[in-house]
């Protein structure tokens, strides 16, 4: 087999396997989007289903999710205003943990880093007590607080500004401070035009993360109008009745924001990833 057929081969290969992963993302979402045009007891009865009866489907959940009386646009814009919050708020603090590993020596540094590191492999479960009762003894349950606080210096986001900015010589900071710029100047002016890929990709992840955040707004979270969309999807469906018809197109529409940050930030996500990986 010559170079030639060997490459098609391999490259046929690719998108195959490509295809199929594909299909098995977006088969999910698709099946979703079907089952809210259909009535919330077909859900019950028949499972989520590929069925394209269309003598079943109609726009009743949708006129039901724009004009019933529920909570779910007030669920919506609280998880939101929480996604947004939580996004600035990591990005920008955890981009000064992360510069400040990768562009400065200081005692302890090292033992920090490794402090960052072992915090990754330490999962939310593990100090979720701790951190509720914490957060209970600074009163700040059943707040918004709550919820933003103790993830704003998210460990991996500051691991992967690290790799990011290690990336970035030393040399551009040093020209900065030789032509009288602060040490902030230098950050804001030279060092986050540099970053926009890592701060998309970032914020894409983080984003994602703050939009399916169910567990911790779970324990700390009390008053249902301050419920994040995950939790108001779930008091749905309880022991006494159930509403599928308002859950299934209500998850639809969950979607959409992750789907347009993805849109906003797709054009560096890749270059960003890429960047923070490569370098040790």
């Amino acid at each position: 087999m010559n170079r030639s057929i060997k490459n098609r081969v391999v490259t046929g290969s690719f998108y195959f396997i490509f295809t199929l992963l594909a299909v098995g993302i977006f088969l999910p979402i698709w099946v979703l989007f079907i089952a809210s045009f259909k009535p919330g007891g077909d859900l019950l009865q028949y499972g989520l289903n590929l069925d394209l009866n269309c003598a079943r489907m109609n726009l009743d959940n949708y006129i039901l999710l724009f004009s019933g009386q529920h909570e779910y646009w007030k669920w919506f814009f609280n998880s939101i205003s929480l996604t947004v919050i939580t996004v600035l708020g990591t990005l920008i603090i955890s981009s000064f943990v992360g510069y400040g590993f990768a562009a400065y020596d200081f005692k302890g540094k090292k033992f920090l880093f490794i402090l960052v590191l072992l915090i990754l492999s330490i999962p939310l479960e593990v100090v979720m007590l701790p951190l509720y009762k914490q957060i209970s003894s600074w009163k700040m349950m059943d707040s918004y607080t709550a919820i933003v606080l103790p993830f704003l210096a998210h460990a991996s986001t500051i691991f992967f500004f690290r790799q990011y900015l290690l990336s970035i010589p030393r040399s551009l900071m040093e020209a900065g401070r030789i032509d009288g710029a602060t040490e902030y100047g230098i950050f804001y002016r030279l060092i986050v035009p540099l970053m926009k890929p890592a701060f998309s990709a970032m914020a894409i992840l983080n984003g994602m993360n703050a939009w399916n955040n169910y567990l911790w707004p779970l324990l700390v979270i009390r008053s249902s109008e301050k419920y994040t969309l995950t939790l108001g999807l779930n008091t749905l469906i309880n022991p006494y009745g159930d509403n599928y018809s308002l859950l299934i197109v209500g998850s639809v529409f969950s979607v959409i924001p992750i789907f347009l940050l993805f849109v906003a930030f797709q054009k560096y996500f890749i270059e960003g990833m890429m960047a923070g990986a490569v370098k040790g």
